[in-house]
């Protein structure tokens, strides 16, 4: 099918509108962040040092706070968040505030991150800058128990009550956000314990989205079954009678994916190419729009065909921008372009942004890195847009 590029009301080229909120000394700032990011050992050499320096306990934390991450990362608390949360917010955005501390092993560690993610849920209640939270199983649960459970293995005592309180944990964040009315994501992980997510993710539908979609799980459209999940589960809530919440992205382990399956000897559950994720993703946003009476969904996405496409099918059903019942979202300090674009024509858009301490949120931070060298074009295109407004701007001001 032809790719769709463009839209009536809204060019992703306008510049003007998509760094509206930055100054000239912060569009230089990220002028030079995506110039060094364009360069792939540059990103290599600058994130394994940091993560040596972490390593050796050296004084480097108040550089990564002030400087090159910074620009991905709203703080190390939700206080720290405000600004961002109200800058976003003058400009139509939404924040999704991602506590994005990964790796914890222990029960005060899972006890901690479910405070945390409910403090975001209170931070949300009533508050229109703040239109969802989020949070990963992995960050309550132990993922090593997550993947006996998939596979099916049998559970020690330990381990069941170990498992028993990841499902509290769970409900207790999704009871939460019902009792608030905040919709909640609950974001894709590896496909090895994806299942065991999406099964409590299930249940949580089937207890909080009766009356409307509180629980939204996440539908990977770069693995090979992804779609097809989604069309299961948009059947089970129907005969469950419950709404069914999908966050539609394209997915963030793919290489890991590959990896684990090829060394397992395991089939390669990774879409064979870029086109046939793009197609799936797609195709997605087409199924979701064909059953708006009992779903609703967010397209997280950078990918500028794909959001052209979905404002054309709102288009064609004559859905206004407004609709509650679709969102778009991008990652904070990642196409600007999209987001501010969208929210000046009135769309529902919204940021992810992260934070947590300095140390514990650096591996969400060097993925960020890591991808935008990886995705093909992405900081190039960031960067020849902030270097298109700087000229607009040098222009206007002769």
């Amino acid at each position: 099918m032809t790719a769709v590029t463009t839209h009536k009301n809204i060019s992703f080229d306008d510049t003007s509108v998509a760094f509206a909120s930055r100054s000239n000394a912060r569009l230089r700032k990220m002028y030079w962040l995506f110039a060094a990011m364009n360069n792939s050992l540059l990103v290599n050499v600058g994130t394994g040092a940091i993560k040596l320096a972490l390593q050796l306990h050296l004084p480097v934390k108040g550089l990564i706070r002030n400087n090159f991450f910074a620009h991905f990362w709203g703080g190390q608390t939700i206080s720290d968040c405000e600004p961002a949360i109200q800058e976003l917010h003058n400009f139509g955005v939404g924040t999704i505030l991602d506590y994005s501390v990964e790796g914890e092993k222990s029960e005060a560690g899972f006890e901690e991150t479910t405070r945390e993610v409910i403090a975001t849920i209170r931070k949300a209640a009533g508050n229109p800058a703040v239109p969802f939270s989020v949070f990963k199983i992995t960050g309550v649960a132990d993922a090593a128990l997550l993947e006996k459970v998939q596979q099916g293995q049998r559970l020690s005592k330990a381990e069941q009550a170990a498992f028993q309180q990841a499902k509290n944990r769970v409900d207790a964040i999704c009871r939460e956000a019902a009792e608030g009315q905040v919709r909640v994501f609950i974001d894709g992980e590896e496909t090895w314990i994806q299942n065991t997510i999406d099964d409590l993710t299930c249940q949580m539908m089937r207890r909080y989205n009766r009356q409307e979609a509180i629980v939204w799980n996440t539908y990977q459209l770069y693995r090979q079954d992804a779609l097809g999940n989604l069309q299961k589960a948009f059947a089970e809530a129907g005969r469950e009678g419950y709404y069914l919440g999908a966050k539609l992205v394209r997915g963030a382990y793919m290489e890991k994916e590959r990896n684990t399956a090829g060394k397992q000897g395991l089939p390669d559950p990774i879409q064979p190419d870029k086109n046939s994720t793009d197609e799936d993703f797609n195709d997605a946003l087409r199924f979701c729009m064909a059953h708006l009476d009992r779903v609703r969904f967010c397209a997280g996405t950078h990918n500028e065909q794909s959001c052209y496409l979905l404002l054309e099918l709102m288009d064609q059903k004559n859905i206004a921008p407004e609709d509650s019942r679709i969102w778009f979202a991008q990652l904070y300090g990642m196409s600007d372009n999209i987001s501010y674009n969208l929210a000046r024509a009135g769309y529902n858009v919204a940021k992810y942004v992260p934070y947590g301490p300095v140390a514990a949120v650096m591996p969400y931070l060097f993925r960020r890195a890591e991808e935008n060298t990886s995705i093909a074009g992405q900081s190039s295109r960031e960067f020849r847009l902030i270097a298109k407004e700087m000229r607009r701007r040098k222009k206007i001001n002769k």
